[in-house]
């Protein structure tokens, strides 16, 4: 028999790979925290900054609304090349973590415009998306901490720590650009 014959001849399988569907769903994990984490934190400090420096609620929503767009899709590209550099030719993995973090990131943003929408007052609005976003923050530290069999406290405390930071800096930064280019 021809030995290219033989090749052909071998029967086909679906079966998975050992460990590909934990590796799917480290690529599923990876993208939901990176987008998540990024989306409070990049939403959160550029609605504080532009709340302080503006006042102006068209100028919050079209900012949440370009994070959600915009920076999700930057996001998506920054993890697809991180992970071709560590995940080289498992393009399934690579495309899925590159999609879980643009939809994360995407969701994540967009649900900071509904506080906007919902309350008349725009010093509510960023309060209560403040809350939302710590809220989801830590919901997010204490399940991974879970996960790693780690005690949620230090986390939680930890990734609150810098979420705070960046609301309370790009708050001065707001203020420090309206009084320095304000009109």
């Amino acid at each position: 028999m021809d030995p290219a014959s033989r090749v052909d001849a071998a029967p086909r399988t679906t079966a998975v790979r050992p460990g590909y569907a934990s590796m799917q769903n480290r690529a599923w994990r990876t993208g939901i925290s990176f987008g998540l984490t990024s989306g409070v934190i990049t939403t959160l400090g550029l609605m504080v900054g532009l709340h302080s420096g503006t006042h102006s609620r068209l100028a919050v929503i079209g900012g949440v609304l370009t994070i959600a767009v915009a920076d999700a899709l930057s996001d998506a590209l920054g993890i697809h090349i991180a992970e071709e550099s560590q995940h080289g030719g498992d393009l399934r993995h690579i495309w899925t973590a590159t999609l879980a973090t643009f939809l994360a990131k995407f969701v994540v943003a967009a649900t900071f415009v509904v506080p906007i929408l919902l309350f008349v007052a725009l010093d509510t609005a960023v309060l209560v998306s403040v809350a939302w976003g710590l809220a989801l923050l830590a919901l997010l530290s204490w399940r991974t901490a879970l996960a790693q069999a780690e005690r949620p406290l230090p986390a939680i405390a930890e990734h609150l720590s810098i979420a705070i930071a960046v609301v309370i800096l790009t708050h001065f930064l707001g203020e420090l650009i309206a009084r320095t280019f304000g009109e």
